[in-house]
């Protein structure tokens, strides 16, 4: 079997793609889906960071038994939380200009 480019486990639920730069704004090192202007933004931002939490938060037993796979999948959950937050606080101070 040939690994996936994109770094996931086959069979695994990861909904994160991490690039080969981990580094940066504004992505992080994941890639984020554009939203066109206009759209519901911070619905859709917000309600991604919830599932990312979510997800999060199915890994936090495995990484205490010491699974490495999942120490790696949260890191990268926090990673991608972390831009998701960022992107909810700017929507919300472009909303408080208006």
């Amino acid at each position: 079997s040939v690994p996936s480019p994109s770094g996931s486990v086959p069979g695994a639920a990861a909904p994160f793609r991490p690039l080969f730069n981990d580094f940066g704004p504004p992505s992080m090192g994941y890639v984020q889906a554009m939203k066109p202007p206009g759209a519901q933004g911070s619905q859709s931002t917000y309600t991604d960071l919830l599932s990312v939490i979510e997800e999060m938060g199915k890994e936090i037993r495995p990484t205490y038994a010491g699974s490495k796979s999942a120490m790696e999948r949260l890191k990268r959950g926090i990673i991608h939380a972390r831009a998701l937050v960022r992107e909810c606080l700017a929507e919300t101070e472009r909303n408080a200009r208006t």
